[in-house]
């Protein structure tokens, strides 16, 4: 896995050694920064924005960001053994000064709400079997943590059956072999 363009382009982006994480693949992630760059349907700009990558494992998503001029990126990580892969990503992309890290699980009350701040872009990619996406998204839109013209995606399996919650609608939808991706603005 590498990083696909921008300052950090063709850079190496270490996995962890287990199997529990599900990596983005590149030509999915590619995908989803041309359909950004290029679609008439949706009005988010990478550069100067700041990034919110939830279940970031090791930041593939949120360092392709940074490579492409975001001015940060807060990552949500749990997992020690990726946690610390993510950190080395983040070094070796001399990235420090842009990132922030929060090694909590993002469910846990009060978590988010202490990010105080908005973010223009929110990437999502929990484990194919998380069935709290709706109570996530929910808690996102109470806090505001999607700016005003801003835009959510989110990494589900192709077959997961998503019931949004009203406060967010789709603007499109696209299926990459198994993966889904949906990208949504607030209603």
């Amino acid at each position: 896995m590498r990083i696909i363009s921008g300052n950090f382009r063709g850079k190496k982006i270490h996995q962890p050694n287990d199997k529990l994480t599900r990596p983005l693949k590149d030509l999915t992630k590619e995908s989803i920064f041309n359909i950004i760059n290029h679609s008439n349907l949706l009005n988010v700009n990478i550069k100067k924005s700041k990034v919110l990558d939830l279940f970031s494992g090791v930041g593939s998503f949120g360092l392709e960001c940074i490579s492409r001029g975001a001015l940060s990126v807060t990552f949500f990580e749990n997992y020690p053994e990726v946690v610390k892969v993510l950190k080395l990503n983040i070094t070796n992309m001399k990235s420090q000064k842009k990132v922030n890290i929060v090694e909590k699980n993002i469910f846990h009350e009060g978590c988010l709400e202490k990010l105080n701040e908005k973010f223009e872009l929110i990437f999502i990619d929990p484990p194919y079997k998380e069935k709290k996406l709706n109570l996530l998204l929910k808690r996102i839109h109470k806090i505001g943590l999607l700016e005003k013209n801003g835009l959510l995606i989110i990494h589900r399996h192709r077959k997961e059956i998503n019931d949004l919650p009203k406060e967010f609608y789709t603007k499109l939808e696209r299926v990459y072999g198994i993966s889904k991706i949906i990208f949504l603005v607030s209603s």
